[in-house]
């Protein structure tokens, strides 16, 4: 998806005013003891949820609640990722280290509410427009619908049984309110989303804006981390019979700005330069790129778990893999997603850090350089250089290729194996400018699982999804736990490896599969209960 239009981006500054006053009317209105004066340092309805445009800003404000930079984080708390500051909270998180209290773990939750009870109040409000033309209210009523299913995909993934609240409260009932099973949020989120999406257009004439493809799109997700698998499969095939999405030929380019608005995007979160921009370059980038923080750095595992061109893995004899020139002829999703020696620098220079040569990249620079001797490569552009914390790139958070892949897991989960099941990985694996051999033949269903698993990981490595997949699948307890490493390199003329010094992941499988409820909540709410171990 493309930028909104040049009306839509003058409006995109406002959107956080308006969703905090959004707050504000939902929670305060006019007061009879001030007879008819109208108040200034709020939304009142003596002067908004009058016309068409009413509905458009406030709409728009709900917008603001959808995820950003936010996402590569919990990559960082997966097997792919190492949160490169060792006293952050996702760093601890990492280590099994954490509790009710933290921070991370409250901030979830209190964001989700916030935009949960922005979208409740405005569709308890936006039908005091008056309007023309109705179906534009029906429409952006859909849209923020889809907006409050977002956040409860989020919030059930993360924390289980949560609080479904689908009208404004009050403080009082804030505090009184218990939490709700799982499987009816996703039977909430099923019908939302199915509902939302028969309101939908297929192509919004505003750019940007949710889509019916994108309410199809995160059914299937919310089906699929439900377990669910007729319905994920059913919903994404839904995506795939639309027939207005398309692999992107160009990984290189799908995270820039060249390969903005392509067909590929289903939903992201849009950002305009100057106005309402991210910090993705100064957050990601390399250190010796204007002193970026490398936050994320991949990891030893993600590294070896990219194929050969070929398509054999490096472990496999006939691979052709060199360890004096491990990044030779690999899967080229590699070199697109991953800062690995040898490459260009958005400066110009080029990336090397051995630890002991010399430049800010170098793993034993500073605190930080990166500690892996990696750094990811997805949104670190050219054109953010001079303004690291100026970029308008917009932050995809769900494309076609998690759409194939999340049909052939469904389908391979109900056992229900045909050809469509290899094309959909087909389509992913053999990208224009990726071009890895297809999978051929007849696979058992245990094979193919492995398949889907390893592309998923791959070809959405740091989009935020690694953490919540290796979650649903059960896998955290085997493939967090351990020692970080990173690059491979020669200390005093012999092989050695990077190895995180005194860091070292954990996971509790009696424990955390779950997030704790945050305790600030529980303290608030006698009537919340907390998660198992927690």
């Amino acid at each position: 998806m493309t930028h909104f239009n040049t009306a839509m981006m003058k409006n995109l500054k406002y959107h956080k005013w308006l969703a905090a006053l959004l707050l504000m009317l939902g929670a305060t209105g006019c007061n009879d003891d001030l007879l008819t004066t109208v108040p200034n340092d709020r939304l009142s309805s003596d002067i908004f949820w009058k016309t068409e445009k009413d509905a458009i800003f406030a709409a728009n404000a709900v917008y603001t609640y959808l995820d950003s930079t936010n996402i590569f984080y919990y990559d960082g708390m997966s097997d792919i990722g190492h949160n490169n500051s060792v006293t952050s909270q996702e760093a601890m998180i990492e280590r099994g280290q954490y509790d009710p209290t933290f921070t991370r773990i409250g901030s979830e939750w209190v964001f989700s509410y916030a935009g949960i009870r922005a979208a409740n109040i405005y569709l308890e409000k936006v039908d005091e427009v008056q309007t023309n033309n109705p179906a534009v209210v029906t429409r952006l009523k859909a849209e923020v619908r889809v907006l409050r299913a977002y956040l409860y995909i989020k919030l059930a993934a993360l924390y289980g049984d949560v609080p479904l609240v689908e009208k404004s409260i009050s403080l009082s009932e804030s505090r009184s309110i218990s939490r709700t099973p799982a499987g009816q949020i996703w039977d909430f989120v099923y019908k939302e989303l199915t509902e939302s999406a028969a309101a939908l257009p297929e192509v919004q004439a505003e750019k940007g804006r949710i889509t019916k493809g994108a309410a199809l799109a995160l059914n299937a997700r919310a089906m699929l981390y439900a377990g669910r698998y007729d319905l994920a499969a059913q919903e994404s095939k839904k995506v795939i019979d639309l027939g207005i999405y398309k692999i992107y030929p160009s990984y290189e380019k799908l995270f820039t700005y060249a390969g903005e608005g392509n067909e590929e995007v289903i939903l992201d979160k849009q950002y305009v330069k100057n106005n309402y921009s991210n910090s993705v370059f100064q957050l990601f980038g390399p250190w010796s790129q204007r002193n970026s923080n490398s936050a994320v750095v991949p990891t030893r595992a993600l590294i070896d778990a990219y194929p050969m061109a070929n398509g054999k893995k490096i472990t496999d004899p006939a691979s052709g893999y060199n360890a004096a020139e491990p990044y030779k002829n690999r899967d080229p999703r590699l070199g697109f997603s991953i800062f690995v020696k040898g490459d260009k620098l958005p400066d110009g220079t080029i990336y090397n850090s051995d630890p002991g040569n010399g430049t800010a990249d170098a793993v034993d620079f500073s605190w930080f350089a990166t500690s892996t001797g990696y750094n990811f490569q997805k949104y670190i552009t050219p054109e953010d250089l001079p303004q690291p914390t100026n970029s308008g790139l917009n932050i995809i958070l769900l494309r076609y290729a998690d759409v194939l892949l999340m049909y052939a897991e469904a389908k391979v989960e109900l056992n229900t194996i045909d050809q469509s099941v290899y094309d959909a990985i087909n389509q992913v694996r053999q990208r224009a400018d990726v071009a890895l051999p297809a999978i051929t033949g007849t696979l058992s269903q245990g094979d193919l699982r492995e398949v889907i698993r390893n592309e998923r990981k791959l070809e959405l490595a740091f989009e935020g999804l690694r953490y919540f997949d290796i979650r649903r699948w059960k896998l955290s307890e085997t493939l967090v736990p351990g020692r970080v490493y990173g690059i491979s390199y020669l200390k005093n003329g012999s092989p050695a490896m990077i190895e995180v010094p005194a860091f070292e992941k954990a996971f509790n499988k009696n424990r955390d599969y779950l997030w704790p409820i945050p305790q600030r909540e529980i303290e608030l709410n006698n009537s919340l209960s907390q998660n198992l171990n927690w």
